[in-house]
């Protein structure tokens, strides 16, 4: 058995909804709750068989999958997990958001099948590997258990998990105390792994008709400064803030991309919420509710389209998501130590990073490393921006000649980045160059590839001009050189740019990270 509900299951849940069903208070008496809140019953525990709880209630014997329930009650059964083959701790958005189905999708790739089951210990789930497609003998077991990022790197430190999940980067001082313990370096690419991006996604709920909000409004809402809707252009309700707890990855990328260096002073009528499911329940039952959740963890909630102090609008969407320009977007870390790490660890480790995972990353809600298209049309913002009567005079011929090659080509969402005043590809830039060059390899002969540099706005406009065209020739020079001649029939060309069309505010380091960066654009053969 998979991680799915049986036929049994999906039945009663259909008809129960998100009810609460109960019997009578007894012993044996067990609550079967979901994650996510959706499922919440009831009844006097029967047996625990085939990854199955049996319970009864006043609808009669009722059979659930434990693989999306928590059992909570004297008379659950000890599922275990203390012995198991991997253990793995730290985000929340990573373990029960991705994990799960990334878990499947490892068993898959090793001919296995997954009996993934809650062990009733808070949000652990347990993974148990059997051979055979589920009709031989048991590989092993991976458990998961989910709290936070600051976790994670803490249980990494101490040995209590052989990978750590985290929502952000690790910190300086996390890894050097981990250096310091014997762990090794743990932002080489033997250590550090990135697994998918992921926009947090500012939510209100269905009914409020604001569709998009500053993110000055959005720094006075959760200070207090602007407490009731009616302040911001809707309906005169007042706001209830929805945050995460101190040490929670999601609350660090939050406040670090709304706030900057500045330490916030939230409203002290802040609700803390302590998993992203649960931030989005209290939303969607909330009228005047705002909360910040991971991409795949929206159920429904009215998604803000956020606008940055240079009055740029973006969209959480996929695509600006893998090309890290929306103002929320992160990375989503794997992290293992260098001396503990066993061969299985290291397998599923090799899976979750690979190519075959970003199918199960893309169903669990998330953005794998999949490479998209899309059209660059004069009717774009990027196009008008382009187009503004009060440009430099010097500039503004760059611009034009910029559009006038843009409207010509699409632009894949692979988008390299550097570190400031460097032509050296940060840490994700590997993962988008075999991405990049798989994809191309697909591509009929005669396309055109373009490969476009920029630069934040640090320095002089001429010796920006030369860092993009410098950045820009690095890349397309990487990749006719690792080609092994499999790009013969695509033309490849490059061009720099400079400061112009900026993605992020140069004001900040977060936005001029983001404007580090080449572009690819490419064209179909005519």
């Amino acid at each position: 058995m998979t991680n799915m509900w049986n036929s049994t299951a999906v039945g009663v849940l259909a008809l129960v909804g998100g009810l609460t069903l109960s019997t009578s208070v007894a012993a044996q008496d067990v609550t079967l709750r979901s994650s996510d809140g959706t499922v919440n019953m009831s009844g006097a525990f029967v047996e625990f068989s085939d990854n199955t709880y049996v319970i009864a209630t006043a609808l009669g014997e009722l059979r659930v999958s434990a693989s999306r329930v928590n059992c909570e009650g004297a008379a659950c059964p000890d599922l275990g997990g203390g012995d198991a083959s991997v253990t793995i701790g730290g985000s929340d958005t990573v373990g029960l958001g991705l994990m799960p189905l990334l878990l499947e999708g490892y068993s898959g790739s090793i001919g296995a099948a997954a009996d993934i089951l809650n062990t009733g210990n808070g949000d652990d789930i347990l993974a148990e590997l059997i051979g055979d497609e589920g009709f031989g003998e048991e590989l092993g077991s991976i458990l998961v258990s989910s709290t936070t990022s600051g976790d994670g790197f803490a249980q990494l430190l101490d040995q209590q998990v052989e990978v750590g999940m985290s929502s952000r980067r690790i910190r300086p001082e996390e890894a050097r105390a981990l250096r310091d313990s014997g762990a090794g370096n743990m932002v080489s690419p033997t250590q550090e792994h990135i697994i998918a991006v992921d926009s947090l996604v500012l939510v209100t709920n269905p009914a409020n008709p604001i569709d998009k909000l500053t993110t000055e409004q959005v720094r006075q809402i959760y200070t207090g400064q602007i407490s009731n809707w009616s302040q911001v252009g809707g309906p005169n309700v007042p706001i209830t803030v929805i945050t995460r707890a101190n040490g929670s990855g999601t609350r660090a990328v939050f406040e670090d991309r709304i706030f900057g260096d500045d330490t916030p002073s939230l409203t002290s009528n802040a609700v803390i919420a302590s998993t992203n499911s649960e931030a989005s329940q209290i939303v969607n039952a909330d009228e005047g509710a705002i909360s910040y959740v991971g991409y795949a963890f929206q159920r429904g909630a009215n998604a803000l389209t956020l606008v940055n102090e240079c009055g740029i609008e973006t969209t959480p969407d996929a695509f600006s998501a893998r090309t890290e320009e929306y103002a929320l977007q992160r990375r989503l870390y794997l992290y293992s130590r260098e001396d503990t790490i066993t061969e299985e660890a290291s397998e599923f480790l090799d899976f979750a990073t690979s190519e075959a995972a970003d199918s199960v990353i893309g169903k669990a809600g998330f953005i794998g490393f999949a490479v998209d298209r899309r059209e660059q049309a004069l009717e774009s913002d990027r196009a008008r921006a382009l187009l503004d009567p009060n440009a430099d005079s010097y500039e503004a011929g760059f611009m034009r000649q910029m559009l006038s090659q843009m409207v010509n080509y699409d632009r894949l969402s692979t988008t390299f980045r550097f570190r400031t005043g460097s032509a050296q590809l940060d840490e994700r830039g590997r993962i988008d160059k075999d991405r990049l060059m798989k994809y191309l390899e697909t591509q009929p002969a005669g396309t055109e590839l373009l490969v476009v540099g920029f630069t934040d706005s640090v320095g002089q406009f001429d010796g920006n001009l030369g860092l993009s065209q410098q950045r820009a020739a690095q890349v397309a020079n990487e990749l006719l050189s690792t080609s092994g001649g499999q790009l013969a029939n695509i033309s490849i060309d490059s061009v720099g740019y400079g400061e112009i069309a900026p993605s992020g505010c140069n004001s900040s380091e977060e936005g001029r990270r983001i404007n580090r960066r080449v572009e690819i654009w490419i064209k179909a053969p005519v």
